[in-house]
């Protein structure tokens, strides 16, 4: 039986320059040819998962089927892959050394002395073998977060050593290094990518191809150079400049025939050659009919100047899915929820836009203003889509302006307020004893949709599953008056009997959907989330 193929990558000079693009177009290249591969995400935080991370600073928190708190990485992953990935596919140093030491508190190493070398990296080399043991994949990839030079990440490159001097046919090194090009001399430099191997030679390890990621194409000099300086034959430097769209990166590196120089090294054929779904893709992203303007009204994507649009970066990816599906370009446009409450008469630019999106959040703060806009929405028949936190809002809005109760909120805001929020019974007992990590609403729930409704008829099927992420749900107690008064119970959770989808009729409004769970996180280019798809629909149609 072949042995699994082990492929790293990890960062050169700087982060976020596209590991994870890279990884996941590998495993896309290599699914493409034939073979079964899955990735892993090796974060170097001591957190034991993504879960309790400020998405400020770490960007958006991914959720699996099983309930995985994780990085945003995994969700490319599960994109390009069109795999569902889980807790076995994401590892922190936390998470390591939790391991670890619930193995040694219960006597495995009978005693010996535990220690951070050889222990750690072997620990990391047990959970890769128990994804290779689990799938029986021809590849698993391993992406390790940050770059070479940082001290946090000298275990999981010890890792990558040790895994090679056992099994040196079945190891490849792949660094991901930046090659800048400084508008005051217009050249481009390879200095800093030779220091980055350097770097990665001083921990025992040698790449055996680099990914050239730069504003445009590298050039036959620089290939030179690089491969002179780093090592590396010139036609294992992959060419990745900068492009329109992620997608596009797989056809990006086959153009350096990427695919075939990875099996050539690890003395493999395809097993077949296919990519017509992707090339389809691809043409599509690149060959538009139309446009579509969607506005998202949120509150973390503010960094000082800048926009840090990871912190939706699923939400991003799902309207670009289902835009692509109509051979549509989305113009997305980020809206501070804020500057609506210090100045309402901004809600008339909401005309504007095709589309309006409320996702996720945690917290008041700017609250009140994606409630005007909800309200904005519905009463001029934009089409209105909302997430998690989007559909609270949502039910609040109807229950202030529709169903007359005035005082109706989230107790998560206001907990002197009508509850037409709460937080479930169990999120109050394990708040009660701190327990905030990995504690939430977490993973994929059932969900029976009600005949007749835009929801019903996006899934084609009464009977779904999708992800959450959350503590507060739509209190029962107020369900009567809302229905009552027109909201639509679309969806519920029939176990706990929890609301999932509330939504408008069709006769009274274009596209006025909102979901309790995160539909985001279970779209991939070549298969659109129905919910997604039906909005970007909806948005076309208000264009014409």
């Amino acid at each position: 039986m072949p042995k699994t193929k082990y492929i790293f990558i990890m960062g050169g000079v700087m982060s976020g320059i596209g590991k994870g693009i890279t990884t996941s177009s590998i495993g896309r290249i290599l699914k493409n040819k034939g073979f079964v591969v899955s990735a892993i995400k090796i974060d170097p935080y001591i957190n034991v998962d993504a879960g309790t991370m400020n998405p400020v600073e770490h960007g958006e928190v991914f959720v699996c089927d099983d309930g995985l708190e994780c990085d945003q990485d995994l969700g490319n992953y599960e994109r390009f892959l069109g795999e569902s990935l889980s807790v076995d596919n994401y590892m922190t140093t936390g998470s390591v050394y939790l391991s670890l030491i619930e193995r040694e508190r219960k006597m495995e190493f009978k005693g010996k002395c535990v220690e951070v070398v050889p222990h750690i990296p072997e620990e990391v080399i047990a959970k890769i073998k128990r994804l290779e043991k689990k799938l029986k994949a021809d590849f698993i990839l391993i992406e390790i977060g940050g770059t070479v030079g940082e001290y946090q990440n000298l275990l999981f490159l010890e890792a990558s050593r040790m895994l090679k001097l056992r099994q040196p046919h079945d190891v490849l090194n792949v660094m991901v290094s930046y090659l800048p090009i400084p508008n005051t001399i217009g050249e481009m430099k390879t200095k800093p990518t030779q220091y980055a191997v350097r770097s990665l030679n001083s921990a025992g390890i040698q790449p055996d191809f680099i990914i050239a990621r730069s504003a445009v194409a590298v050039d036959g000099p620089r290939k030179k150079k690089i491969s002179v300086f780093c090592g590396v034959d010139e036609r294992d430097i992959i060419s990745a400049p900068d492009i329109k769209s992620i997608y596009e990166v797989p056809v990006n590196f086959e153009k350096d025939d990427f695919g075939n120089r990875i099996l050539k090294k690890f003395k493999l054929r395809a097993k077949k050659t296919d990519g017509v779904e992707w090339k389809k893709l691809v043409s599509n992203i690149q060959n538009p009919t139309k446009k579509v303007k969607i506005g998202i009204v949120g509150k973390y994507f503010k960094t000082g100047n800048f926009t840090l649009m990871d912190s939706y970066i699923s939400v991003i990816e799902a309207i670009k899915h289902a835009s692509f599906y109509f051979k549509a370009t989305p113009e997305i446009i980020w809206l501070s929820s804020e500057e609506f409450e210090e100045n309402p008469k901004l809600l008339v630019e909401l005309k504007k836009f095709d589309g309006m999106i409320v996702p996720g959040g945690f917290g008041n703060r700017g609250v009140e203003g994606k409630i005007l806009a909800i309200e904005f929405c519905r009463k001029n028949k934009i089409p209105f889509f909302g997430l998690c936190l989007g559909m609270q809002l949502l039910s609040i809005e109807f229950a202030r302006n529709v169903c007359g109760i005035k005082k109706a909120n989230s107790m998560e805001f206001d907990e002197k307020a009508e509850p037409v929020i709460d937080m479930m019974l169990e999120q109050k007992a394990l708040l009660k004893e701190s327990k905030y990590g990995g504690t939430m609403r977490l993973g994929a729930y059932n969900c029976q949709l009600k005949s007749n409704t835009i929801s019903y008829k996006a899934y084609g099927t009464k009977e779904i599953s999708e992800r959450h992420r959350h503590r507060y749900e739509l209190n029962n107690k107020y369900r009567e008056i809302l229905e009552k008064k027109g909201l639509v119970i679309a969806g519920v959770n029939t176990e706990k009997d929890l609301v999932e989808i509330v939504e408008l009729p069709k006769e009274k409004h274009p596209f006025f959907v909102a979901t309790q769970f995160h539909p985001e996180f279970k779209s991939n280019p070549l298969k659109p989330q129905p919910l997604f798809r039906e909005f970007i629909r909806a948005c076309i149609k208000k264009d014409k």
